[in-house]
Formats: structure tokens, C-alpha cells, sequence
């Protein structure tokens, strides 16, 4: 009961605008630089440099979400295009993801479709791609009816679908072909939409994975679960699934002695790099997730 209190608690915080706009002024504080790659693009660079050289490919997440103006959503959108840039001068090995909040989807559909154009056709020009990430339930819709769009021009455009909704069987099956990311699921949602009990969402978790694989479609398995990890092997070599069609993620910081074994067992081992001053919202989520998270978050704000 505790455990859940304390997940309620640190959600509820990720949706607060007030401590959102205070967080900015903290600078990474209470263990976020432990899980978030630093606030400008030239650190984030840095450490996908670092992650490329021990064997890991990298996604940046220029973070922020729940924009209120067209002025926030354009800025967003060129900064994001800067980072594509900067990926390509580098020559690292990095996709990017981006959230469509932050991009205007609550000010326009169509406004923000023009941004996200922009950003998908600058990564094909650099022969990148884009993974789109999904933010709460209220949001899901709205975000395939936008891939759905640029799909009819880009094939360089992905999402993510959460295992804990109850439409996510389904949406699997819509998006065959599709590049997906499939996750459990980082924000409260309520019994009418989504599963509550971990063993139903990881039992969805798996039916989900198994069927996009066995689509033929490329999957991105991100999760932090050695259990659902160690499945995953055993269903592709039982089923004869080259591992050119699938990928492991994982969330900078977190479990990383895992991610490099990963990689040296000849896996494609992709780590999600969050960067920038926007990062209280993101950071709450990952300590409502797992209470370990909590400790770990401690560990590193003492231990400065």
C-alpha cells in the first residue's frame, strides 16, 4: 500500500506545472544528473559518444512536454531539428524521439503535424529516424492519427504503444509494418482504459511483443525486466527471429552492467537519453515506476 501511495505521490508531482517551472531553477538536483544526460545538446552529444563506445547505440529525448503557445511549440521544434543536426556532425550513432505536446499537438493537430514534417524530413535527409513517444491515454489517439499522416510520405517515423492500455492488442496489430516501441506503461491511468495489476499488464506486455514480432515487424523491447528480457531470447530463437528485426532499450543510468551484456551477446542494446532543463516531469516518472528508483535517486543526490 505504501509503494502505491508513493507512485500516486510522485505522478501527481510529474503533472505539476508549479514544481515543473521550479525544477528549471534547481538545475539537475536530487539525483536527476544520475539519469538525465545533462540540459544542452553538446552534453547530451557527449554522453551518446560515450554509450557508443562501449558497444550502445543511443536515442536522444530533448525533454519537455505540454506546451502552451505556438512560440514554446516552434521553439521546441527547431531545437529538436538542431539535435539531428548535431547528431549528424558528430557522427554518432543516435535516433531521436520526441513527445507532440511539445510540439503543439494540445494548441493544433495541424499545426503540430507541419512541425513534426519538419523534423521527420530533416532526419531522412540525414537518413535517421524518428521514434514519436506516447504520453497519457488522453493523448494516444491523437498520436496514431498523426503518425498515420506522416506514414502516407515518411517510413523513417515510428511510436510507442503502452501494454497497460486495453487498445494496445489491437493497435499492435493496425501498425503491422511499423517500427514500435513497446513498453509497459509510465502514467496513472484509470481501470476504464488500462490494466492495474502488474502480472496483467506483463502478461499484455508479452502477447504484444510476440505479435509484432511475429508480424515481421522491427520491435524495440524497452524494458528494465530480465524476466520479460530472458523471454524475449527464448521466443526469437524459437521462432527463428533474426535479431536485425528487434532491439533492446533502456533508460540512461539505469541498469547498466545489464545493457552492456546485452550488447556484447551481439544484441542491437539502444539506451534512451534524456537531456535538457525540462527534466521534473520525466524524473518523477521514473521514481513512481519502481520504488528502487527512489534509493537509487537518494544514493546520488548524497553522494555528491
Amino acid at each position: 500500500m505504501f509503494a502505491q501511495l508513493s507512485k500516486n505521490i510522485f505522478l501527481y508531482a510529474s503533472q505539476s506545472k508549479m514544481l515543473n517551472q521550479a525544477a528549471k531553477k534547481w538545475g539537475l538536483r536530487f539525483g536527476a544528473s544520475q539519469v538525465v544526460a545533462g540540459e544542452t545538446i553538446e552534453s547530451a552529444i557527449k554522453k551518446v559518444r560515450e554509450l557508443n563506445e562501449k558497444g550502445l547505440v543511443c536515442t536522444l529525448d530533448h525533454l519537455g512536454e505540454f506546451v502552451s503557445s505556438r512560440e514554446e511549440a516552434i521553439e521546441a521544434t527547431q531545437y529538436n531539428i538542431r539535435t539531428l543536426e548535431a547528431i549528424h556532425r558528430a557522427g554518432v550513432q543516435s535516433n531521436l524521439s520526441v513527445k507532440l505536446t511539445q510540439l503543439g499537438l494540445d494548441i493544433d493537430f495541424d499545426f503540430c503535424l507541419n512541425n513534426m514534417r519538419q523534423i521527420v524530413e530533416t532526419a531522412k535527409r540525414y537518413n535517421n529516424f524518428v521514434r514519436i513517444d506516447m504520453e497519457d491515454s488522453a493523448h494516444c489517439q491523437a498520436t496514431l492519427d498523426l503518425l498515420h499522416e506522416l506514414r502516407r510520405t515518411y517510413d523513417n517515423v515510428g511510436t510507442v504503444i503502452q501494454a497497460y492500455l486495453y487498445r494496445a492488442e489491437q493497435d499492435v496489430k493496425d501498425l503491422k509494418g511499423v517500427s514500435l516501441r513497446l513498453v509497459k506503461g509510465a502514467y496513472k491511468e484509470p481501470p476504464e482504459v488500462a490494466f492495474q495489476e502488474k502480472q496483467q499488464i506483463d502478461e499484455n506486455y508479452m502477447n504484444i511483443i510476440r505479435l509484432h514480432l511475429l508480424s515481421g515487424s522491427y520491435t524495440a523491447i524497452a524494458t528494465h525486466d530480465h524476466n520479460i528480457i530472458e523471454k524475449v531470447k527464448k521466443f526469437s530463437k524459437e521462432n527463428n527471429i533474426p535479431r536485425n528485426q528487434f532491439e533492446f532499450q533502456m533508460l540512461y543510468g539505469f541498469r547498466t552492467d545489464m545493457q552492456q551484456q546485452l550488447a556484447k551477446e551481439g544484441y542491437t542494446m539502444r539506451v534512451y537519453v534524456p537531456f535538457g532543463n525540462d527534466w521534473f516531469g520525466y524524473f518523477m516518472r521514473r521514481l513512481a515506476e519502481r520504488p528502487q528508483n527512489v534509493a537509487f535517486a537518494l544514493k546520488g543526490f548524497f553522494g555528491k
